[in-house]
């Protein structure tokens, strides 16, 4: 069943304003089901934990859901694999320092130049304390995809861990993240995959990729400002956590330092619940694989936003083919919308991204503007001291007739430059 855009839309509340939401790469807009846990958590629940009392009983039944929901949305083996953080970035940060004790001078580990930065220097500055080197992996400037040669020559040093990303939140691009994997793993090294932008988009099955770790942001795929780390439970146990003393040593909460964003994680829930209903209502009939239970239903609706965001991005690719004096960077060929999510980066004509991100802001078009922290991406194509690019996302709730406002704007914003 096709997505019913009506429905899908009155479970966000935000949209219900005269403005076109495409600053999606960035963040989202929270749905209705979120907002709810939210609420209903403060209101009913609000206690730290483990406490003897009702309040702390209730609230820490709540941050179980959670984990069991999350591990639901990845397909982690359990709850117990999940931890929760401030943000990717902060959980990244604290991760690497655990993981890179075990390296030694010598050592090596690779980076790509097409990732967020979140997931290039908390590597580098943890090599760098222990002595380690650092392997750049490229990508091709003509159409924003990995260089696999570039992969292979890194991975022939052996270094300790790759950390690569599912999508590219600049350029939009899905990496062959099965076929990195297996080569890193063949090279003896840990994977750590960062699937900020992939997550709104489509299905995540950790085991099926068989990565070692895996990260997200909520706020990425409809709920709060949480990030979320998957880590296989046997490297989870194994790795030292910087912790204070009194904290569990017990998974997750051996990760999860200090007292965690109750009201978030219950949010998290909601944006779960929300894809939960997605799948119920417009999931197809049948999938492939063994998933049962919420672990299908997910996985139904990731499928449904996937298959309804290839015609978003056919959509978007037309319009900026039609668009005078537009360039794109990344995947252009309308044929190859399975390679890449709809995060689009371009330039117009000689108008500075910043000028062009305030000129639609003015016709009521959310969109971004310079390097969306994957410095990385504008370095390499030349762009980084000119402003960087202008950045337009769609996810699921937008509309094909919010993308021809956006050629509308573009067209006439071309035609007085």
């Amino acid at each position: 069943m096709s997505l019913d855009l009506t429905a899908v839309r009155e479970r966000f509340p935000a949209l219900n304003r005269p403005a076109v939401f495409l600053d999606n790469p960035g963040g989202t807009q929270i749905a209705t089901f979120s907002m709810v846990r939210i609420t209903k958590y403060l209101l009913e629940n609000n206690a730290n934990h483990a406490g003897a009392f009702h309040t702390s009983i209730a609230s820490d039944l709540t941050l179980a859901e959670a984990h069991q929901a999350m591990a639901d949305f990845l397909n982690a083996a359990g709850p117990e694999e999940i931890v929760f953080g401030a943000n990717m970035t902060t959980l990244t940060l604290h991760i690497s320092r655990s993981i890179s004790r075990l390296w030694q001078p010598g050592d090596a580990i690779a980076v790509t130049r097409l990732d967020h930065d979140a997931n290039v220097t908390p590597w580098v500055l943890a090599a760098q304390d222990r002595g380690c080197d650092v392997l750049w992996v490229d990508f091709h400037p003509e159409d924003g995809t990995l260089d696999m040669d570039s992969l292979q020559a890194a991975l022939a040093h052996r270094p300790r861990l790759l950390a690569v990303g599912y999508a590219s939140n600049s350029l939009g691009t899905i990496n062959p993240l099965p076929e990195i994997i297996r080569m890193a793993h063949a090279a003896g090294a840990w994977v750590y995959v960062d699937a900020v932008q992939y997550a709104p988009h489509g299905p995540i099955d950790v085991q099926q990729l068989g990565c070692d770790f895996l990260v997200c942001s909520a706020y990425k795929f409809f709920g709060p400002h949480v990030g979320i780390l998957y880590g296989r439970q046997a490297l989870l146990e194994q790795l030292f956590a910087y912790k204070v003393r009194p904290a569990s040593d017990a998974l997750p909460g051996k990760f999860e330092t200090g007292t965690q964003n109750h009201e978030g994680l219950a949010g998290v829930l909601g944006a779960i619940e929300y894809l939960d209903w997605l799948g119920r209502t417009f999931g197809a009939e049948a999938l492939p694989g063994t998933y049962q239970g919420r672990r299908l239903t997910l996985k139904k609706a990731m499928t449904a936003i996937r298959t309804y965001e290839f015609e978003l991005s056919r959509s978007l690719l037309s319009v900026f083919q039609s668009v005078p004096g537009l360039k794109l960077y990344g995947l252009a060929d309308a044929a190859r919308v399975d390679q890449r999510v709809p995060t689009f980066s371009f330039r117009l004509k000689e108008l500075h991204p910043r000028l062009l991100a305030e000129k639609l802001a003015e016709l009521g078009i959310h969109a971004w503007d310079g390097n969306y922290y994957a410095i990385g991406v504008t370095e390499r194509l030349g762009l980084e001291q000119s402003g960087g690019m202008l950045r337009v996302g769609a996810v699921h709730y937008n509309t094909l007739d919010e993308v021809q406002k956006l050629k509308e704007a573009l067209l006439l914003i071309s035609a007085a430059a």
